[in-house]
């Protein structure tokens, strides 16, 4: 009889791992900064003040929308749209997945034991990426607007730090939306011959452009969440007084 307790076990136990390196860094470092992302967007979403001040408009609380009807908050009807595309985006199901479920914790670390179910009961959502990316490339042409919009200062043009800001938070937000896997496979990635096709030079121009940008996703998933949080306290601390808007022009 074959002695198997000897044999090479295949799958490992939750935790388990031959890695000497500080693989668990990643994952903590990344789960607890889009945990105080996510609190901060909460408390911002439900305060309902200090979202605007001069030109400045939080993208938080962008495009502003106060109907008559709604009582609370104008930042709940807008904030679901963009955390939508972030919270299905594919770099994100990666690093929550890491951080907060540990399916698995890192690479070559045992995954917390459980049933896969694919993208289904509370991950459903996540099928709804490609749709969430029509409304992300909608957000990207209003952010812009609010950016041109920071520019003008009661009919004049005027550049203050915060018209900085707004330009910048308006620039990763496209980076970032123009690297999505779902753009990628939308304006090429789902052709076989671009030479057989209608428009497929172009087409095939666009698609190089959008895998470039996307070789950096994770990079830019991370400014523009940061950036847009910044963007927000900036303005918020303006309007409330205590900090003031240096005008550079």
């Amino acid at each position: 009889m074959t002695d198997l307790s000897s044999a090479p076990r295949f799958g490992r136990e939750f935790l388990e791992t031959s890695r000497k390196d500080s693989w668990w860094a990643g994952p903590l470092m990344s789960g607890l900064g889009f945990l105080v992302f996510v609190v901060y967007t909460t408390w911002v979403m439900l305060l309902g003040t200090h979202y605007e001040w001069g030109p400045y408009l939080s993208p938080m609380y962008s495009p502003l929308f106060r109907p008559k009807w709604w009582p609370f908050s104008p930042a709940i009807l807008i904030l679901w749209a963009p955390l939508g595309f972030r919270m299905s985006c594919y770099y994100y199901r990666k690093f929550y997945y890491r951080a907060f479920f540990f399916t698995p914790p890192a690479c070559a670390v045992g995954a917390r034991p459980q049933k896969y179910r694919g993208e289904r009961a509370l991950f459903l959502f996540q099928n709804l990426h490609r749709f969430f990316l029509y409304l992300a490339l909608i957000f990207v042409v209003i952010l812009s607007y609010d950016a041109v919009v920071a520019f003008n200062w009661d009919g004049k043009f005027g550049i203050g730090v915060g018209t900085i800001v707004l330009v910048l938070n308006a620039l990763f937000i496209a980076i970032f939306t123009f690297g999505c896997n779902s753009l990628r496979h939308l304006v090429g990635g789902n052709m076989n011959c671009y030479s057989c096709a209608t428009l497929g030079k172009p087409r095939h121009g666009l698609w190089k452009i959008v895998s470039r940008i996307n070789e950096h996703h994770q990079l830019w998933a991370w400014v523009s969440m940061i950036w847009v949080g910044l963007t927000d306290l900036y303005i918020r601390l303006v309007s409330m007084g205590m900090i003031t808007d240096l005008r550079i022009l």
